[in-house]
């Protein structure tokens, strides 16, 4: 996991928060990525994340990575299906208006297919989030599209060898 920086280094007004996310990955070796924006600033373009979120006070990272892949793609599992998490971070960003700090866990579930049903989306997700694809590693190599985590191609051909 990088190493998150001094509490002092982050300006005035930065939220820290933990976060899990989950590289859904079918049987075709594809990633499940979901595009979206930022909506309250429209110069800050679009790119392409995982599925997962902000965890609820309490929750553990598993629980809130299985509820947030529920949430964003109908699809349901228990916490212990994740197992142990494959890949961690610290990213810095804005987003509706706030600034962040947040420190995510990876899981990594596969699936050997999965009709996306994004009716769980809150209304912020309903006005964030673009669509939706799978992608290959090498789509992802190739792609002069943003993509968080920006190491996601590399990770995800780690993970498929």
């Amino acid at each position: 996991m990088s190493s998150p920086a001094d509490a002092g280094d982050l300006p005035a007004g930065t939220v820290e928060r933990r976060a899990a996310r989950v590289l859904l990955v079918d049987a075709r070796e594809r990633v499940l990525l979901f595009h979206g924006c930022d909506p309250s600033d429209d110069t800050a373009g679009s790119w392409w994340f995982t599925p997962g979120g902000g965890l609820d006070p309490g929750e553990s990272p598993a629980d809130g990575a299985a509820r947030e892949l529920r949430e964003e793609t109908g699809l349901r599992v228990v916490p212990a299906d994740l197992g142990a998490p494959v890949h961690g971070r610290v990213a810095t960003f804005r987003f509706a208006g706030g600034r962040y700090r947040q420190t995510e866990d990876f899981y990594l579930l596969r699936v050997e297919a999965h009709d996306v049903d994004t009716s769980g989306f809150n209304e912020l997700e309903n006005r964030a989030v673009l669509g939706h694809r799978w992608w290959t590693a090498a789509e992802l190599q190739a792609t002069g599209d943003r993509i968080y985590p920006a190491e996601l191609p590399e990770l995800l051909e780690g993970l498929i060898r």
